[in-house]
């Protein structure tokens, strides 16, 4: 019997609302408790929000006790890059002004606490990238069945090294594609040099798709994440690949920043949890049971504050 809650984004407020909802009560030592049920954090616990330290103090105290469990996400991945360096003595993650804006919000909050950050650093660096508990599996944004039995191997487990993370910083390495896949999602590369603008106007020749949407007869408009895609069809080159069938293993993520009035799945069997805290939206649980369907019904969320 598990709760498992998305993206938290530094927003403590929103996390105690949703928390206390869902009928978790503080104990002495303010860990959050329930009487049945557990909670499963997917990540992305830390930057863009007012409240990074309290979050973490929420988070690892619920683990700490064994009444939550949770996964890394890609904040929390990027991170620990930003502060490990290589044989050579650079960063991982490089300390150039885009990234070090991306995590000022989290260094902000413990510029008082240098102790403390150590000891989250610690900890977020034991989180495990994916958990397969057999009826259910959780991982930040991508679950592929063999980039996950790659990254079982290398690790024996699903817990980072400090070898595997080093080696997940070089591009085209084998680690990197396991990272980018499992944190970050799947990209595709379009077909001959098309491009499409992003977001923010900037030209990409790759996009992030919907790995649980079946690519044959697709459009890149309900293929494609990240931008106003055309309702054109995809070019068969992408139709070929990997998608995480309806009728799979139920597997929950994060990551996505969806935006919708009334949380629903993605499929029978995948279920994201982001409903976009950190930009006014919600922070979303879903209340899973065991041997139960997937349904909407079973979402709850707070909006805002």
């Amino acid at each position: 019997m598990y709760d498992i809650i998305g993206d938290i984004h530094g927003h403590a407020t929103e996390l105690i609302q949703l928390l206390k909802k869902l009928n978790y009560k503080a104990d002495a030592n303010g860990t959050y408790r329930h009487p049945s049920r557990k909670v499963i954090f997917v990540g992305d616990f830390i930057d863009r929000g007012p409240e990074v330290r309290r979050v973490l103090q929420i988070v690892k105290a619920m683990t700490d006790a064994g009444t939550a469990l949770a996964v890394m996400g890609n904040h929390e991945y990027n991170i620990l890059c930003f502060h490990t360096q290589d044989a050579e003595g650079n960063y991982l993650r490089p300390h150039t002004p885009n990234n070090e804006r991306q995590i000022a919000a989290t260094l902000a909050d413990f510029k008082d606490y240098p102790d403390e950050w150590k000891m989250y650093l610690e900890w977020m660096m034991q989180l495990p990238v994916f958990l397969d508990l057999e009826e259910l599996r959780i991982v930040h944004a991508c679950w592929q069945p063999e980039t996950v039995a790659y990254v079982r191997q290398e690790l024996n487990g699903n817990l980072l090294t400090n070898e595997f993370l080093r080696a997940s910083a070089i591009k085209e390495n084998q680690a990197y594609e396991a990272i980018e896949t499992l944190l970050k999602g799947i990209e595709r590369e379009l077909p001959n040099g098309q491009t499409f603008a992003d977001k923010d106007g900037h030209p990409r020749n790759a996009m992030r798709v919907k790995w649980w949407t079946n690519p044959i007869g697709a459009t890149f408009k309900s293929y494609g994440i990240g931008a106003e895609f055309k309702d054109e069809p995809i070019p068969a080159e992408l139709q070929k690949g990997f998608y995480y069938k309806p009728d799979d293993v139920p597997v929950f993520i994060g990551h996505y920043w969806l935006s919708q009035e009334q949380p629903t799945l993605r499929t029978g069997s995948v279920c994201c949890t982001d409903f976009s805290v950190a930009k006014g939206g919600k922070l979303v649980a879903y209340r899973w049971s065991e041997g139960a369907a997937l349904s909407d019904d079973n979402f709850v969320w707070v909006e805002t504050v």
